[in-house]
């Protein structure tokens, strides 16, 4: 596979309690949190949760969307949605996920087979939401 200079950095999410979700994020997803202190003592504008090393999840609170139209033009586009943001895991950390949400009583769809993605055919998936609604889908490759 070649290696691309562009990266994803972030993704944004809308929620309801950015502490909450970070919360669920490090304790479900098992994702590391970012400057969640710090926004609680109203140091930063919002926590992140670390995808990996180059990666983040931005949770952003819902009342912020009216402050984020930054696109002349696109004054509706801010808190809008995304259908699905998907998580690439190795194996034993898809389990591990699935077993953590399992245990949380997460509602999680049934797994995909052979689903196309980024690096090819993806052995198996599954689709879990985050308590504010935002749809994961969690994938491993061979």
């Amino acid at each position: 596979m070649t290696d691309n200079s562009a990266r994803l950095d972030h993704v944004v999410l809308w929620v309801r309690d950015p502490v909450a979700s970070a919360a669920f994020y490090e304790k479900t997803v098992g994702l590391e949190p970012v400057r969640v202190a710090e926004y609680a003592e109203g140091k930063a504008p919002f926590p992140s949760v670390r995808l990996n090393e180059e990666t983040i999840l931005d949770l952003m609170a819902l009342p912020m969307a009216e402050y984020m139209n930054m696109i002349p033009g696109a004054a509706d586009s801010a808190g809008h949605p995304v259908n699905h943001v998907c998580l690439s895991l190795q194996e034993a950390d898809f389990d591990a996920l699935h077993t953590r949400l399992e245990e949380r009583s997460v509602p999680l769809s049934g797994f995909s087979y052979d689903s196309f993605g980024a690096r090819g055919m993806a052995k198996r998936s599954f689709y879990f939401q985050d308590p504010d609604g935002n749809v994961f889908e969690a994938r491993h490759y061979d």
